[in-house]
C-alpha cells in the first residue's frame, strides 16, 4: 500500500468535454451549442483549470457513432489535434487524451504522443483504452471487432511497443555540434526490433525522447482485465464510484495489484472522476440539478443508456417493467459499468426508466455548497478512495464553481497546492522520469549498448 513516510498530495484534473457528456446539456442556455467544436471553449476552460493549479485537462474519445449518440459524440474534436492547440496556450497544465489500441498502430501513436510532450514542455499523458464499441470496427477495415480480454493482451503488448520506441534515443544522444558536424551519437540510438503476437516494429522512432522521459501512462478499464493492465503498466487510472465504500474497494485493489507486479503503489494515481454541482445552499445545488434533469427525455435517456449495451434498442420494452434480463449484453463492451448497471438494478428491483434516468442524470453525493464539496473530496481523499478526481462539468459553469470556491477552501486546508511544484506534468504528479533502458544497461555494465 502507499508509503507513509511521504506526504500525499491531492491531485486534480478537469474533463473538457463541449456540450457534455449527458444528452440534453448543449440545450442549456448557458452553454454555447457549438461548444464541442468550440476553440474558444476550449481555450478558456483550460486556462480556468491551469488557474486553479490542476494536474492536467483530458480529451475523452470514441471511435464510432449512431442516429442516437449523445450530441458531443456526434461532431467534437479529434484528442491529438485539440491537446497540441491547447498545448501553445497554456503553460503548466498537463494535457491529457485518449486514443485506442484497438484501432491505431504503435509507432504512429508514440510519435503523436512525443510530438505534443516536445510541444508542451513534458505536460503529454495518453489514456489508452481498448475501444468497447463493436461498431468500431466498421470503420477500420471490417475486421471483427476483438473480444473484450483480447482487446488487453493487444493493449499490454501495444504498450511495451511504445515505451520501448520512446527509448529509442538516449537522453544525451543528440550532441548537435557545428563545429565538427557531429549531429548525434549512433552508440545512443536504438532499434526496438519487436515482433509479437500482434505487432512488427523494427524503430528506432524519429523523436527523441522528452523533457518528462515519457509521456504519462493513464488507464480507464476497470473490469478485471483493465485492472491488471493498469497494474503492469499505468502510471494512473481513471475510474468512477458512487460510494466512497465502492471507491475504497477499488483503490485498495489495484494499489495491492500494482505491488504484485513489483511496482510501486505510490506511482499508480486513482483519479474517480466526479461532477459536483456547486450552489450558495445546499438547495441552490439542488435545484442547478435539477435544471438538467428537466432537459432529459425518457427516450433521449434510452437512447444513452443503449450506447453502454453495445446500441441495444431499449424502447421494445416496457417502460415500467423490471430491468429486462439481457444476459451477457454488454459483457463485450463496457464491461464494468454494464456489470454494475445490471447488478444494481436486480438488487434494487429497479424499472427499466429508473435505470435509464438514473444513467442519463446521475445522482451523486457532489451536489451541495463549496464546504460540503470540499468536505467530501478531502474525506475521499485522506480516507484513500483517490489519489485525486477528474472533475467533470455537468453544467455550465461547473468548472468555474468548483476552481473558484472549492480550490481555495482545499488550499487553506493545506489539502491542494496554490503554486505548481514543478514544469512537467510526471514533476506535478509525483512521478518519477522513468530511466532509459539502454542508458541504465549502460551504466551496469559499463559498454555500449546495442
Amino acid at each position: 500500500m502507499a508509503n507513509k513516510s511521504k506526504k500525499r498530495e491531492l491531485k486534480l484534473g478537469a474533463i473538457i468535454h463541449g456540450v457534455g457528456g449527458g444528452t440534453s446539456g448543449w440545450r442549456h442556455p448557458n452553454i454555447p451549442s457549438d461548444a464541442s467544436v468550440n476553440i474558444g471553449f476550449y481555450k478558456q476552460q483550460a486556462q480556468k483549470a491551469e488557474a486553479g493549479k490542476f494536474d492536467l485537462v483530458f480529451i475523452a474519445d470514441g471511435l464510432y457513432i449512431t442516429e442516437k449518440s449523445i450530441p458531443h459524440f456526434l461532431n467534437r474534436f479529434e484528442p491529438i489535434t485539440i491537446l497540441s492547440a491547447l498545448a501553445t496556450v497554456t503553460e503548466h497544465i498537463g494535457l491529457v487524451g485518449t486514443l485506442s489500441t484497438s484501432y491505431s498502430e504503435p509507432f504512429t501513436v508514440s510519435r503523436q504522443f512525443s510530438s505534443i510532450d516536445h510541444i508542451s514542455g513534458g505536460r503529454a499523458g495518453w489514456n489508452v483504452v481498448t475501444s468497447p464499441l463493436e461498431g468500431s470496427a466498421l470503420n477500420f477495415g471490417g475486421k471483427p471487432h476483438p473480444e473484450h480480454s483480447k482487446r488487453y493482451q493487444i493493449a499490454e503488448e501495444y504498450l511495451h511497443v511504445a515505451k520501448g520506441l520512446w527509448d529509442s534515443w538516449e537522453d544525451d544522444a543528440f550532441i548537435r555540434d557545428k563545429e565538427s558536424g557531429v549531429f548525434f551519437d549512433p552508440e545512443k540510438l536504438h532499434r526496438l526490433n519487436h515482433k509479437g503476437e500482434f505487432f512488427a516494429v523494427q524503430g528506432p522512432l524519429n523523436i527523441a525522447r522528452s523533457k518528462q522521459g515519457q509521456p504519462v501512462i493513464f488507464q480507464a478499464g476497470s473490469s478485471e482485465s483493465g485492472r491488471n493492465l493498469a497494474a503492469k503498466t499505468a502510471d494512473a487510472v481513471f475510474t468512477g464510484h458512487e460510494t466512497l465504500e465502492e471507491a475504497q474497494a477499488f483503490y485498495r485493489d489495484v494499489k495491492e495489484r500494482v505491488a504484485k507486479e513489483g511496482r510501486n503503489p505510490d506511482h499508480t494515481l486513482i483519479f474517480p472522476g466526479i461532477g459536483p454541482i456547486i450552489g450558495s445552499t445546499q438547495e441552490e445545488a439542488e435545484a442547478k440539478y435539477q435544471e438538467i434533469v428537466s432537459l432529459v427525455t425518457i427516450e433521449n435517456a434510452l437512447d444513452y443508456l443503449g450506447r453502454f449495451f453495445e446500441h441495444h434498442d431499449f424502447s421494445q420494452y416496457e417502460l415500467d417493467a423490471p430491468f429486462p434480463e439481457l444476459g451477457d449484453l454488454g459483457s463485450n463492451s463496457f464491461r464494468s459499468g454494464t456489470d454494475r448497471i445490471k447488478q444494481r438494478a436486480k438488487e434494487l428491483n429497479l424499472t427499466l426508466r429508473e435505470v435509464a434516468l438514473q444513467a442519463a442524470t446521475p445522482r451523486t453525493a457532489f451536489i451541495g455548497t463549496p464546504e460540503r464539496i470540499a468536505d467530501l473530496v478531502q474525506e475521499w481523499f485522506e480516507e484513500e478512495a483517490a489519489d485525486g478526481f477528474i472533475i467533470g462539468s455537468g453544467l455550465p459553469g461547473s468548472l468555474d464553481d468548483f476552481v473558484d470556491l472549492v480550490v481555495p477552501i482545499l488550499q487553506e486546508r493545506g489539502v491542494f497546492r496554490t503554486e505548481y511544484e514543478a514544469d512537467t506534468l510526471r514533476g506535478n504528479l509525483g512521478l518519477p522520469i522513468p530511466e532509459n533502458r539502454y542508458a541504465a544497461a549502460r551504466k551496469q555494465t559499463g559498454a555500449a549498448v546495442n
